[in-house]
């Protein structure tokens, strides 16, 4: 092993080797432990949000609010976007449902597997996940929770990445990742209760091949590192471990069911919880009391906040616009939200880094522009890959200098962050995947956005099997809005748009009265909304609050925008009565997603 050619390492071997002889085993292990929890603690104790890296971290404990987390997933292939997951998943009727404590993941629920080694949690990106895991481990290392577990190896799959190519056996690789463990001899830890937590399935890039690896059970055996993580997933290698392992709906297929003992959802907030986040966020109790009011006015943001990640966006915005540091509109749609979003962390660069004070933070993206379209390339042609981290090679590829990536993520970490991994190697990312498709929407904007892109654009999100395009082109028909115009006026040029806007509007319209699904009429919906356009929209409501809408034949088009003020809606849906309507078969698949969120249907 390298430890044993590091200087002194000789000396330290040779002291090892005689706490072995002068310590009981017990003891031992209540040293290596108390080391690991004390390396744990400080690194999980901290929440680094945004600027906070500067030096001002916030603590894990205070600013924690408790994700819903529930049984099971939504299983099978994903076939939607992660954003309409979510919204229609938090919007069906409430049903019987096993609610999880964070503490509890591994315990046996009523009538299921009486004994659970392995649990796989799945959630969209930004939802908790990463920081659900956070709290498990810190709660463990401050002596809180699940004591009766000795040691928890947190490997991340980011950081697994770093050494995809090298060879370790069991012991070495947590000899690796844990220095604590060298006086301990893992020989004597596998007689011990021990979780390993791989977070981040979806960012893995191993091909973990289940099905044509070796077998390996050997912890001393040197083998490929995927040959190691296949083979302590399906049990072959130390069986008696616990395994906890986290990811985005669309990857969790990797592992193959047989593995799985069990698998839980996370849905991020629900109503109460995105009021405690921003009281908690905020000690002025008057600033949180106006941004919830305002979160709630705009029905998408609000659905938005049911995901951390978002709610800790919006908060960033709207304390600068609420503040009166900048004045500005208050923003109404997403892409309003992540302009303003992007203006701020780039003038915050200015000020914290340049030590130069922008009285105009829509100024601050004219000198930062070279780098705003390095990264909105980068962000583009990874979208499709579905890849959110990036490591040296992925930067130079996209003529992004490693030393210039860390001078803006170490200011502006809200928009890319550096991050050191437990092993040698940085790797760097977007805060989260709504923010890569915003800068690739914006990439987009900028290089070649005509009617005949967007047309093309609309077709390929209509017709996409998945919906990974949904918030991407909601994103990029939002810049076309006068609004964001003016806001990236050091980046757009002036002058088109509002025509195009017109065509692509009119398009879309057209769209709806085609044959589609309801999910992808709603949808269009969306981006209507986002482009402004909502005539169509305020004649349902109109019709709904006359009660006109019954007496009227109604139109394909129209039963789509009527479902979208329905869905959109905070009420929940206790009773839907369209029997006063003519309602033909083509109606009533329009109306399907509301029918189905609905407690009774007439």
């Amino acid at each position: 092993s390298e430890w044993f050619t590091k200087p002194g390492s000789w000396n330290s071997f040779t002291q090892l080797q005689k706490d072995r002889l002068t310590r009981t085993p017990c003891e031992l292990l209540m040293k290596c432990q108390q080391q690991l929890k004390s390396h744990l603690k400080k690194k999980f104790q901290s929440l680094f949000e945004g600027q906070a890296r500067q030096g001002n971290p916030t603590l894990l404990n205070d600013i924690y609010t408790e994700v819903y987390i529930t049984e099971g997933g939504s299983g099978g292939i994903c076939d939607e976007h992660e954003v309409r997951h979510i919204e229609r998943a938090l919007k069906k009727p409430a049903t019987p449902e096993i609610k999880i404590e964070c503490s509890d993941i591994f315990t046996s629920l009523p009538g299921k597997v009486t004994h659970v080694r392995t649990v796989l949690t799945q959630g969209i990106a930004g939802i908790g996940k990463t920081v659900t895991v956070h709290k498990f481990i810190l709660d463990w290392a401050e002596g809180k929770e699940n004591q009766e577990i000795n040691f928890i190896f947190t490997l991340p799959f980011r950081d697994l990445n770093l050494i995809k190519d090298k060879e370790f056996s069991l012991t070495q690789l947590l000899h690796d990742f844990f220095p604590e463990l060298q006086e301990l001899g893992l020989s004597q830890l596998f007689n011990f209760k021990v979780l390993f937590v791989f977070d981040g399935l979806d960012e893995c890039r191993l091909p973990l091949d289940f099905k044509n690896n070796e077998i390996c059970s050997d912890v001393t055996k040197t083998a490929p590192l995927d040959v190691l993580l296949t083979n302590l997933m399906k049990g072959n290698l130390f069986p008696s471990a616990l395994i906890w392992i986290t990811s985005r709906p669309a990857a969790a297929s990797q592992i193959p069911p047989e593995s799985i003992d069990c698998v839980t959802e996370i849905r991020g907030f629900n109503d109460p919880q995105k009021e405690e986040y921003f009281k908690k966020r905020f000690s002025d109790k008057n600033l949180a009391k106006r941004i919830i009011t305002h979160v709630k006015s705009s029905r998408s943001l609000y659905i938005m906040c049911h995901i951390p990640v978002f709610c800790w966006i919006s908060s960033t915005v709207l304390e600068r616009l609420c503040e009166g540091k900048h004045s500005g509109k208050i923003p109404k749609t997403l892409t309003e939200m992540y302009t303003y979003f992007l203006i701020f962390q780039m003038s915050l660069k200015n000020e914290k880094y340049l030590k130069k004070q922008e009285t105009d933070p829509l100024k601050s993206l004219e000198l930062n522009k070279e780098f705003v379209l390095k990264l909105g390339k980068l962000a583009f042609n990874n979208l499709e890959k579905g890849n959110l981290i990036f490591y040296e090679e992925d930067l130079k590829e996209f003529g992004i200098d490693v030393s210039e990536a860390s001078v803006y993520s170490g200011v502006c970490t809200e928009v890319f962050r550096e991050e050191f991994g437990l092993y040698e190697g940085k790797v760097y990312c977007f805060v989260h995947l709504s923010v890569q498709e915003y800068l690739a929407a914006l990439h987009q904007f900028l290089s070649n956005t005509d009617f005949n892109l967007l047309k093309k654009t609309v077709d390929q999100a209509s017709e996409s099997k998945n919906g990974h395009l949904d918030l991407y082109l909601r994103f990029l028909l939002g810049l076309l809005v006068e609004h964001s115009q003016k806001l990236l006026k050091g980046l757009v040029p002036q002058g088109r748009w509002q025509f195009i806007k017109r065509d692509i509007a009119h398009y879309i319209n057209q769209k709806i009265s085609e044959n589609l699904s309801a999910e992808k009429a709603i949808y269009l919906f969306q981006c209507l909304n986002e482009l402004n356009y909502s005539s169509l929209i305020k004649q349902v409501q109109k019709y709904l609050k006359t009660g006109k809408l019954s007496k009227k034949e109604i139109s394909l088009t129209q039963w789509s925008a009527l479902a979208f003020v329905l869905m959109m809606s905070a009420e929940e849906k206790e009773e839907l009565d369209l029997r006063t309507c003519t309602l033909r078969y083509e109606g009533l698949q329009r109306m399907l997603p509301v029918i189905q969120v609905s407690k009774t249907a007439l």
